[in-house]
Formats: structure tokens, sequence, C-alpha cells
């Protein structure tokens, strides 16, 4: 198949960069379009990045040349890309209201942002847990009068290291259903330049805004079903979160106590489950898919973020300490690579299932 023109909006930003980086050689899609805010459109994309290119290489020569666009004139990208993914750095009604005029214009929009999260005909996919919820994409274009266009996104990185283990349990038969989770979330996670380094450093800070909001919402809706042309949520799982910021690089930790309602596994049958499960991306052999989209960690101290946040890539996630709790039923630490499977990596997975599925032709 011939390689897919790829637009990436909000270029220049940390997610931005991180696309650029990981479709490096990719090979289903290869960037031809750049745009970001107005004060770096015209430029060559080297000169908008200099002193503030973040990746661990060198711009691709290629890339670097390219002229960087304003993303909100999105009459420049017509012709030039397939699909855009989108980084977008602005309020959410701007996002919402832009990333729907590229979907207008016939320009699949594949996003980061959690602007659409809540739009009941909007997936929000993790590719390995609900790749059915695709199938609300013709109606959300009937919805607007689209013909190619849609908006798909990812959900909030904060999650990413428990909805894997507890869909994969789901998934056996047990039902979830209520868990209190902490996140332990790296300063990455707050973009460039983020927090300072002096509020960081010998410190955590026990607040993140929306962060909270986000991880009790979303997996509704990502455990929930198509009807009707729009995602209906489950709300069985109950969830309680707090979500913290620590002074580490990459790689958010979440530690998780869960109640079962009805049956209850054993601790090594979880493991078991754990460690056999697989999803579509693994199926249908996608680029990017980790061969072990969970990694169960045996050691008592793991998964740690320096050494495990690479596992798959990025794109796997590590679970460990699994062990009974005197409140609820289990307790574990899930690790996932905030910027990998968090950000623009699961970005990158979702939109090779949508390629996959057809709906970026």
């Amino acid at each position: 198949m011939r390689k897919l023109s790829v637009g990436v909006l909000g270029a220049t930003g940390m997610v931005g960069q991180n696309y650029i980086n990981l479709l490096e050689g990719h090979p289903w899609f290869e960037v031809r379009y750049v745009a970001a805010s107005p004060r770096s459109a015209g430029k060559p994309y080297a000169e908008a990045v200099e002193g503030r290119w973040h990746m661990g290489r060198d711009v691709n020569p290629r890339i670097a040349g390219l002229v960087v666009r304003d993303a909100n004139d999105v009459s420049a990208a017509l012709g030039q890309c397939d699909f855009v993914f989108s980084a977008l750095e602005m309020g959410k009604d701007e996002i919402r209201a832009l990333e729907d005029a590229y979907a207008a214009a016939d320009i699949p929009v594949v996003s980061n942002a959690s602007a659409h999260r809540k739009t009941p005909n909007v997936p929000m996919l993790i590719a390995e847990i609900n790749p059915e919820h695709i199938d609300v994409i013709p109606a959300q274009r009937a919805a607007h009068g689209w013909k190619k266009g849609f908006v798909a996104v990812k959900p909030n990185c904060s999650i990413q290291g428990y909805m894997m283990p507890i869909h994969a349990l789901k998934k056996a038969g047990y039902r979830p259903a209520r868990m209190i989770v902490t996140t332990l979330q790296a300063v990455s996670g707050a973009g460039y330049p983020g927090v300072p380094s002096l509020d960081m450093i010998d410190n955590v800070v026990p607040y993140i805004g929306g962060e909270e909001e986000k991880s009790e919402f979303e997996p509704g809706k990502i455990f929930g079903r198509v009807e009707g042309g729009v995602i209906v949520s489950d709300d069985s799982l109950k969830i309680s979160a707090q979500c913290t910021r620590v002074p580490v690089s990459d790689g958010h930790t979440v530690c998780a106590s869960l109640e079962f309602a009805g049956a209850k596994p054993s601790l090594e049958e979880i493991i078991s489950i754990w460690e056999s499960y697989r999803g579509a991306p693994q199926e249908l052999k996608l680029p990017s898919a980790p061969e072990r989209p969970i990694v169960y960690r045996r050691e008592n101290d793991r998964p740690q973020p320096k050494k495990d946040r690479d596992s798959g890539g990025g794109l796997s996630v590590s679970v460990g300490r699994l062990r009974p709790c005197p409140v609820f039923d289990i307790r574990f630490v899930g690790l996932a690579h905030n910027t990998g499977r968090g950000a623009a990596g699961g970005g990158i997975l979702n939109a090779e299932l949508l390629a996959e599925r057809g709906y970026l032709d």
C-alpha cells in the first residue's frame, strides 16, 4: 500500500515533536505537513523548534525543511495530507471548533487533545480495549454532514497504567466494581516548560488540574457501548482518583486497589490473565503494536519508571506488586509511558487501527 501523507497540528510542542520523532521510518505513514501557532507559521520547522527540540535525536532533515503552516488555516492543509494528528495546545472550545473544521474539510483527525473526549459520537480509543467504538464514525459523519472527515481521540495519559489490566479482567468474565487509584505522574506530562524545577525538586505536588475528573469519567466511556449513533458509558466501575505530580522525567505510575462484584479470581489467575492478554493490534499485527501489551513484573520493587517505561517500545503497560488488599480485594502498581502509550505512541496505534479498518483511505 502507498504511504499515507500525515499532517501534525501543534507540531512544535512536546507531543507534536514526539509524533514527528516516532513517525520517522514508519511503514504506513509519512509526515508531509506541519502546522502550529501563527508565531511559528512561515518558518522552516528546524527554525521553529530551534532551542526547544526535546527529542533524543536530531530532526529528520526532510522534516527540518518543511515550512510550518498556521494550524488555524484549514485550507492550507487541503491536498497536503490524508489525515492529521492533533496535538493542539489551545483552549478546549478553540480545539473542538478547529478539529471539527478539519473534519468538515474531509481531513480525518486523530487527536491527543481532551476537547472531544466527552462528545458522545466521538470514539475515545485504546486500541486493545474498544476497537468496536470505531463503528460510531458513520453516525458522527451523518450527524455533521461530513463525507470523509471525522474526529477520533485517545484518552488521558494518567489512566493508561490501569485500563488494560482492568479490561483484561473484565474480558475474562470478572466484574471490577470499585477502585481507588493514586497516580504519580511524570513532569513531562505537563509539557514544556511545564512545572518549574524548583517546584518539583525535593517535592510532590498533590494537584494536577482536571486529571482526577478525567480519571474518573473516561474509563466509563472507554468501557461503554455504541448504541443509537452515540457511545453510552458503562458506569459499573466506580473510581476514586487522586493525581499527583512527582519528580520523574517520563512514566506515569498508578497505585490501585480494586474490588470485584461476585466471583473473585486468585492472584495467580490474575497474573495469567494479564500475561496472556492480547487485543486487536496484536491480532492484526499493526506496526506499532507491542507483542505483550501487559508485562507483569514479579520482582518486589517493580515496575519502576526508569527500568520499565520503555517496555514494548513505550507502548506496553507494566504491572507488578499484585497482592491482597485489606479494604478491597486486590491491589497492584501499574506503569505506562506517558509520552508513548499515553500520548503520541497511543495516537499512532489508533491511526494504524483506523487505517486497517479503511477509515483513512
